[in-house]
């Protein structure tokens, strides 16, 4: 899909973990060499990058749910792991453009971009250009919002060990959020935001998550 798109140089983010196709770093990184090797065969500038999806990326999971925390992660105001990512990945793209001569460069290029808000305007842009409102971009809170937002409370004191991402992936599936079969329809508004992330403290009655959900059965 990337090779018939057009482009001239690929920048790919390959997944390893529980939330991944491919669960194992030895997987991934077989997975990855392939794919390079093959754009590469194609006459493309290639590069890979393996990155961890043993918990969600960000806090947000669902398409306008994701939506918002993309919004806020180009007003700067991002969660660290996903800007992280963006940061790494937009570096090789920089340089592989050759928008800039190393990959410290380039990032210091994204991370001004981020700061002095021309990440969003050059988003806000695309948004227009495709059809988009702009008004939603500037305003998300009035994208589509789940009738019902509840949290899931913490049962006891301790830190959180491991995050069953595929699962949470399947429980957005099951709210709507995806589609079961090519015929079903996305319910926008539906999904889950983590209110923990691995290793972090938590207490007895402290919500773990947030499910945004339109239907209660």
């Amino acid at each position: 899909k990337k090779l018939a798109s057009g482009a001239d140089a690929i920048v790919l983010d390959v997944k390893t973990g529980d939330g991944a196709f491919m669960k194992t770093l030895e997987d991934s990184v077989a997975l990855a060499e392939a794919m390079v090797s093959i754009g590469k065969l194609a006459g493309k500038k290639m590069a890979a990058i393996i990155s961890e999806m043993d918990q969600p990326l960000g806090y947000a999971v669902g398409n306008v749910l994701e939506v918002k925390e993309a919004i806020e992660t180009l007003k700067g105001n991002g969660p660290s792991d996903l800007v992280e990512l963006v940061l790494v990945l937009g570096s090789h793209m920089v340089v592989m453009a050759e928008k800039a001569n190393t990959l410290e460069e380039a990032r210091k290029r994204l991370e001004a971009s981020l700061k002095d808000g021309s990440a969003f305007e050059t988003f806000k842009k695309f948004i227009v250009a495709q059809g988009g409102l702009e008004d939603e971009v500037l305003n998300p809170e009035k994208l589509p919002v789940a009738n019902y937002i509840d949290d899931v409370i913490c049962e006891e004191d301790g830190f959180v060990s491991k995050i069953q991402t595929e699962e949470i992936g399947r429980i957005s599936l099951l709210l709507g959020g995806g589609r079961e079969t090519k015929e079903s329809k996305i319910d926008l508004a539906v999904g889950i935001v983590l209110k923990k992330k691995y290793g972090d403290k938590v207490s007895k009655g402290e919500a773990l998550a947030e499910i945004h959900a339109n239907d209660l059965e």
